[in-house]
């Protein structure tokens, strides 16, 4: 059985499962290149799966992502009987240690907003632009690309209401904003003129759509001027950081007012448009400042156990 067939057959059965699967059908359609046209499924040896995930030292998360994406597709052509036995390598590195993204402190945000209001930098993005952008990845928790993509008609000022269309998992949100954000987006609509016919809500001094590389570049230059570093060795703080920090802060409020955070939790995962309330959960260890709230709240129950005692 031809090699890349097999791969065609796989990638639509699973999106006739309801699944997007770009970033799978991406590698799996790189591997098939690599093999050749007239390759079949069992030509393919583990040595060819080794070269095709590299041997670059440390291993990161992409040769692992990688691997598990030619896993399955060789775990499905197992099952269909086009092989006997999956040709994947017999030792599998160790992952490496997760990434920790940087949570803003609300004074560095106070301070990064300083700078861009002070910024007297000739380039394609307004400060206007700039602050307006930060605004809305720190205060709704969207993505870099979400934000970006946004057009006029995405944007509900009157009811202060985000379309987010066709994200990550292919899935569109509503994501409601508070007052503040949304007066902050209806006064960049005014300053710059924003009109429904146009492609993108977020533009360039010459009317452009805002790129992402091109926001993350001018972000990077502002912490600097703020003084916002990493000092642990690590990457420097991201515009995908603000997503991390929306979590973290909102969690942190909860558990300050005393809220119910568990049952908010499956909230703030259907907020932030991830796929498993897991992928939220990982918050709730993410800064000292929230675990001393949430070990508050264990002692205060904890307390009243053994007052009932």
């Amino acid at each position: 059985m031809n090699l890349q067939r097999v791969i065609e057959q796989y990638i639509d059965f699973r999106q006739s499962l309801g699944t997007s699967f770009i970033t799978n059908a991406i590698t799996l359609r790189a591997f098939g290149r690599v093999m050749g046209e007239k390759a079949g499924i069992a030509d393919v040896r583990p040595r060819d799966v080794d070269a095709f995930l590299g041997e670059t030292r440390p291993v990161t998360s992409t040769w692992h992502g990688k691997y598990s994406r030619l896993r399955t597709f060789f775990q499905y052509a197992v099952s269909r009987g086009y092989i006997a036995i999956a040709p994947l390598p017999t030792v599998i590195p160790k992952r490496p240690a997760p990434f920790v993204p940087y949570i803003y402190t609300r004074e560095e945000l106070c301070r990064l907003l300083r700078v861009i209001d002070a910024d007297r930098r000739r380039t394609c993005l307004a400060p206007t632009t700039i602050r307006t952008l930060i605004l809305v990845l720190y205060g709704a928790g969207l993505r870099l690309r979400e934000a970006t993509n946004l057009t006029p008609a995405d944007v509900d000022l009157h009811r202060s209401v985000l379309t987010i269309r066709h994200t990550k998992f292919d899935k569109t949100r509503l994501v409601p904003v508070g007052p503040q954000l949304g007066q902050a987006l209806a006064k960049y609509a005014t300053e710059t003129q924003v009109r429904r016919d146009e492609a993108s809500f977020f533009v360039t001094r010459t009317g452009t759509g805002v790129k992402p590389d091109t926001l993350q570049h001018n972000f990077r230059i502002l912490c600097d001027r703020a003084g916002i570093r990493r000092t642990d060795g690590t990457e420097q703080p991201r515009l995908h950081d603000l997503r991390h920090t929306f979590a973290v802060h909102r969690l942190t409020s909860w558990y300050r007012q005393g809220a119910d955070v568990q049952r908010l939790l499956h909230l703030l995962s259907v907020y932030l448009g991830h796929v498993h309330i897991r992928d939220t959960q990982i918050y709730l260890s993410m800064t000292p400042e929230l675990l001393q709230e949430a070990n508050k709240r264990f002692e205060n129950y904890a307390g009243r156990e053994q007052h009932h005692d």
